[in-house]
């Protein structure tokens, strides 16, 4: 057990990869009749990370009531695998990359878009992991949990931006 004698010391503030967050407590133009508010988050492309980012969005969208299953779990879930994936494919853990999210919280729902800076894919082809021949297969099982876990998946023309939505009820 850690005392904290023992215990090492905090990295220094250049071991850490920044996170900038800005939170507006306004309505967002899209949809300014519903009251709500608008997370953006810069994600540096570095694994060590994903939990930090995906902590500070969820602690937000608990505070905005969002039910707390989907919250610690649905939405934590997804964006981990989301963000993830962008890092590791889209951004190929290119350290001059980052990662982009923006959450969207309404009255209705949350819009979790998570951007990256590379070429993009085809998520139509992404191969069924549920397929009896690709079980053992790796490739595939993150798109599939976000596709069980929120009620709606999009992708931008580019392949390289994926929309996910929540809704509150």
């Amino acid at each position: 057990m850690a005392t904290l004698q023992n215990r090492p010391p905090p990295p220094s503030d250049a071991a850490l990869a920044p996170l900038r967050l800005c939170v507006r407590r306004h309505p967002t133009p899209a949809e300014a009749l519903e009251r709500g508010f608008e997370i953006t988050l810069r994600v540096p492309t570095a694994l060590d990370v994903v939990e930090e980012a995906v902590d500070l969005v969820a602690r937000h969208c608990l505070a905005s009531g969002l039910p707390a299953r989907a919250a610690r779990f649905n939405l934590r879930v997804a964006l981990s695998e989301a963000l993830a994936n962008a890092i590791i494919y889209g951004n190929r853990l290119d350290p001059g990359k980052v990662v982009e999210i923006r959450v969207v919280v309404t009255s209705a729902r949350l819009l979790l878009h998570v951007a990256d800076q590379g070429d993009g894919f085809d998520p139509a082809l992404v191969p069924d992991p549920t397929l009896p021949e690709r079980l053992a297969d790796e490739d595939g099982r993150g798109l599939f949990l976000i596709r069980q876990l929120v009620d709606e998946v999009q992708f931008n023309a580019r392949g390289n931006s994926i929309c996910m939505v929540l809704r509150r009820a």
